[in-house]
Order: C-alpha cells, then structure tokens, then sequence
C-alpha cells in the first residue's frame, strides 16, 4: 500500500504573523517560496499514483516549486472557514473570549459565503478526501499527496488515525513541511511528521 504525503504550504505573511486565514489567498513570502523549493528533495523520486492541492494560491505555488508532478486542485482540501476570525490572531482573540479554543469553540460566522466551520466539517470534508484516496492507495501503484494548509491536514490526519476532528490539536504543523502517513501491520500510522530538509 502506498504512503499518503502531507505537504504544509510555505510561509506567507499571516502564517508568519499567525492571522487565521482561510479563504484570504495571500502569496508565499519570499521565505516561504525558499521553503517549498527546500522540499523538492523530500519530495522526488518517488511515484505517485495521485497529487492533489487545494484550491488556494499559496498551496499551489507550493506544489509547483517543490517540483510535485501531475497537481490536480481538490477543494475538499480547502483551509478551515474561520468565519468571522479570518485575519485575527488567537491573542486578539482572547482579549474579548479568554480561554477561547479553535478546536473546541470553533468561529463566529463572518462574511457572506463564509460562515465557519466547525471540526465537524472539517472532519467531514477530511473523510471525503481519504474515501476518495483510500482507493488509490490500495492499488499499490504508488503514493499519494495532498498539498494543503496546517488546520486542515491536522483534522486529516486525526480522521485517518481514527480519532475525532478535535483531536487535530495533538499535530502541531509547520509551514513548508512533509509529513508521511503509513500503515503498520495494517493499520494507519505516522511515519514521519513535520519534516524539514
């Protein structure tokens, strides 16, 4: 069976101030850029069966720089809705709900289009995702990779260990990394996490 490959998008300018962003299609910063090329390493000479990114500009360019073939967009992949949080930073936040969790309280609704999620639907969009790769990496024809953004890929990889959406929160993720999902006598597990050049 083939490894599932997470692929964190480089640094941009909220990421680095730590905004919340979701549909916010900022670009990578000049760092972040240096980032996704830093990963062609970890990243070639394998074979995928499939790649898949979001939808969003800064995983694409990612996916792009760090030479990953065949990039198909999957707006499943999409960063959490944080509604009415969009740009905020968890510190600004606190100030007017102390103790306020992401995981736990989840967001206000904001513009129109954008009404939040809950981990729920994260979770929810994360299965349709491994339904439709599970497939995939059955064949044994190859790996699959998934370039998108820290929130996301954290409440996907508690789905694939079968842990709750909440349970996200145990997978703290860097910008510009790899991480491996793999299997073990048959059952989903971490091979590798936040990996770095």
């Amino acid at each position: 069976m083939g490894d599932l490959l997470l692929v964190r998008h480089g640094e941009t300018e909220w990421s680095r101030s730590g905004q919340h962003t979701s549909w916010t299609d900022l670009p990578l910063t000049e760092h972040g850029e240096e980032q996704a090329k830093s990963l062609a390493p970890l990243l070639t000479g394998r074979t995928y069966a499939r790649a898949l990114a979001s939808p969003l500009g800064r995983a694409l360019r990612t996916a792009e720089l760090a030479g990953i073939p065949g990039i198909v967009t999957d707006p499943d992949l999409h960063e959490w809705d944080y509604g009415g949080y969009e740009g905020v930073t968890t510190v600004e936040i606190h100030r007017t709900r102390p103790g306020w969790d992401l995981w736990t309280d989840g967001v206000p609704p904001g513009p129109e289009g954008h009404p939040g999620e809950s981990p729920a639907q994260v979770g929810a969009r994360a299965d349709r995702v491994l339904a439709r790769v599970d497939g995939v990496l059955a064949e044994d024809t190859g790996d699959v990779v998934l370039v998108a953004h820290a929130h996301f890929l954290r409440v996907l990889t508690a789905r694939r260990l079968g842990l709750p959406p909440a349970e996200g929160r145990l997978f703290q993720l860097a910008t510009g990394t790899v991480s491996r999902l793999s299997t073990e006598h048959g059952r989903p597990v971490i091979a590798e996490w936040n990996v770095r050049p």
